[in-house]
């Protein structure tokens, strides 16, 4: 129950009221009594963390938490995707000729995440993943591989929850909510990364606007709830190299062209 009531300080709820209400009470100092207890129910490596747990005067504080420098070791390999996030990896495969694949029983359409058939066409036939990051994980998103931003965009207004629940009661959760899609040229071609941000509010922060995209470089964070899907444009010396619903860590290798 406790665990629960936690899980919606971050994750926020279908309620825009209400998630409202949670967001002003989780950024504020009457929500610090929770972050000990809640530091303790999801067993967060308080060792990683940039600072010690005293130092954070709020829930969302300690939620978009830095880690300690150096504590991500990020794969050198320069035919290596890495993961974005610590997460698990929820969801891995080819995207189907018809651009739609199948997540947790429900059938998604890339040209509805990605906003039109256009820009879903340059994936056709290549990789996806999705990576679920539950409220114990580390909530900053490092680029996968180096190369030049070519695109970056916001989509999506109704929301719904990006978790298991919200998988199967909300009506295409992933192409509703808010989310923040870049596209990055590398050597091996486009890779989008999209990150699906929690309900109700816009929850995802960018440091900078920077083209420059360097591999395991820290470019932003989720202020609330979260799950990032990566696109890989079709390429036959891809392969992904992670099993389905692996525990994951930033900078880990998850693929690799051959």
């Amino acid at each position: 129950m406790k665990k629960a009531l936690f899980k919606s300080f971050v994750e926020l709820t279908g309620n825009p009221v209400s998630s409202a209400l949670l967001k002003s009470f989780t950024s504020s100092r009457f929500s610090r009594p929770f972050i000990q207890p809640f530091s303790n129910a999801y067993r967060i490596n308080n060792d990683e963390m940039e600072h010690p747990i005293s130092h954070y005067k709020s829930l969302q504080a300690l939620f978009t938490r830095q880690l300690k420098e150096g504590i991500r070791q990020v794969d050198p390999s320069p035919n290596a995707l890495t993961s974005p996030v610590d997460g698990v990896a929820s969801g891995v495969g080819k995207i189907a000729t018809d651009q739609s694949f199948l997540i947790k029983g429900h059938q998604y359409k890339i040209n509805e995440i990605m906003g039109t058939s256009e820009k879903a066409a340059a994936y056709k036939d290549g990789t996806y993943y999705i990576f679920y990051l539950s409220p114990s994980h580390y909530h900053h998103f490092h680029y996968p591989v180096t190369g030049s931003l070519v695109s970056r965009y916001a989509l999506g207004g109704v929301s719904y929850p990006v978790n298991s629940l919200g998988l199967r009661l909300g009506q295409s959760p992933f192409s509703t909510n808010h989310r923040l899609i870049s596209e990055v040229m590398t050597d091996f071609g486009k890779v989008a990364i999209i990150k699906v941000g929690a309900l109700n509010v816009n929850s995802i922060q960018l440091h900078n606007s920077s083209k420059e995209c360097i591999k395991g470089n820290d470019f932003g964070y989720f202020s609330f709830g979260s799950t990032v899907i990566l696109f890989i444009e079709n390429n036959p010396d891809f392969i992904p190299t992670i099993e389905l619903n692996s525990e994951v860590q930033v900078g880990q290798a998850v693929g690799k062209w051959t």
